[in-house]
């Protein structure tokens, strides 16, 4: 296999550990080990304490996976496949699905393993733009327009990143119809999945409302746990799960047990985890909200309706790549030009999940200032 460089991760590589102040990080604030464990159920609790470090069940901790199949409505244990973080599952999915002859829709901008994987499967990949003057919408006309007969699988990211865009009911539903009605597998990237600002926003997730839906979960971004590297796949095809188990064998085999241990504990205590991570992203709203409105000649931003991300355009006539580079070399701010998506218009990509944010802001702002007054 032959893949070109992950843009987004080795610019991560480059300053995500030496930056102080990180304005563009994907996932929300992570819980120290100490208050994660102090929200353990009893039994979950038993399970840490008495915690062997061994190999783990390929397919996943049981109870984990139970515990995952509650995430959703109509979803067993036996249908939920837990990787070393969606990265994997990702990678697993893509060579068991897909190779040369193969056709794969995705939309864009997005994760880059999301089509260049696929891409490396020998498959052709068609990119399906989202478009800022259209709110960052999913244009289903578009979608039938790229289908071909060779089309095996389309793959959305709703909530999206980079953008916070999500569409209505109606438009997933039809999308769920779409794939049904031409056979290809639909996967649904749905790691922002639980973070709407406006809960009554939340979609169905693809594996509820179709047999062709592939529902894409982790632990890193609404449960603020990155650290677990823990994630899965729902799917009600079990040939197809059968099949990414087996290929699973040739990856990482199984899962770290203290990872699942812990995973196991957020989820049990998915209430008060969710209340945390929509309570940082409210207040870092609020504060955006107040900073685009104060530099509305600098910056346009299409705002989020879910997720903790969003991707403003920088109006100045100042490559975002060179704004990018100048501000985090003279304030220590992290942010994510829109070049790593190889995407056009100057935008970047912004975090929302950090309780840094007030310094990071109040640095961006002072940059702002001195570079364009």
């Amino acid at each position: 296999m032959r893949i070109p460089d992950f843009k987004l991760e080795r610019y991560f590589a480059r300053w995500e550990f030496s930056a102080p102040y990180l304005l563009c990080t994907s996932d929300i604030e992570g819980w120290r080990m100490s208050e994660l464990l102090a929200i353990a159920d009893p039994e979950a609790l038993r399970r840490w304490e008495s915690l062997t470090l061994g190999y783990t069940e390929s397919t996943g901790l049981p109870a984990l996976r139970e515990a995952i199949a509650g995430l959703y409505t109509s979803v067993s244990a036996e249908q939920v496949l837990t990787f070393a973080g969606a990265e994997e599952a990702v990678f697993v999915l893509m060579n068991v699905l897909l190779g040369p002859g193969d056709h794969a829709v995705v939309t864009w901008p997005g994760y880059q393993s999301l089509y260049e994987v696929a891409r490396a499967t020998g498959a052709e990949v068609t990119l399906l733009p989202l478009k800022e003057e259209e709110g960052w919408e999913l244009d289903l006309g578009a979608v039938r327009q790229a289908l071909r007969p060779e089309t095996r699988l389309l793959v959305v990211n709703f909530p999206h990143n980079p953008t916070g865009a999500l569409p209505g009911p109606a438009t997933f539903e039809a999308l769920c119809e779409l794939a049904e009605e031409r056979g290809i597998y639909l996967l649904s990237d749905e790691v922002y999945r639980l973070l709407e600002h406006a809960p009554v926003r939340t979609l169905p997730a693809a594996v509820e409302r179709t047999s062709r839906g592939l529902s894409l979960g982790v632990m890193s971004k609404a449960f603020g746990l990155a650290g677990l590297r823990v994630g899965w796949l729902a799917l009600r095809d079990a040939e197809l799960l059968r099949k990414c188990a087996a290929y699973k064998d040739y990856t990482t085999i199984c899962n770290s047990a203290p990872s699942e241990v812990l995973a196991l504990i957020a989820l049990r205590a998915k209430e008060k985890v969710l209340a945390r991570s929509r309570a940082i992203l409210e207040d870092n709203l609020k504060r955006l909200d107040a900073f685009f409105e104060r530099h509305a000649d600098t910056f346009r931003w299409v705002r989020p309706r879910a997720g903790s991300v969003a991707f403003p355009r920088l109006l100045r006539d100042m490559p975002v790549s060179a704004f990018c580079q100048a501000l985090v070399e003279r304030e220590g701010v992290l942010l994510l030009p829109g070049d790593v998506y190889d995407f056009p218009g100057n935008h970047f990509r912004l975090g929302l999940g950090r309780t840094q944010m007030p310094e990071a802001l109040a640095r961006l702002e002072r940059f702002c200032e001195a570079t364009f007054r």
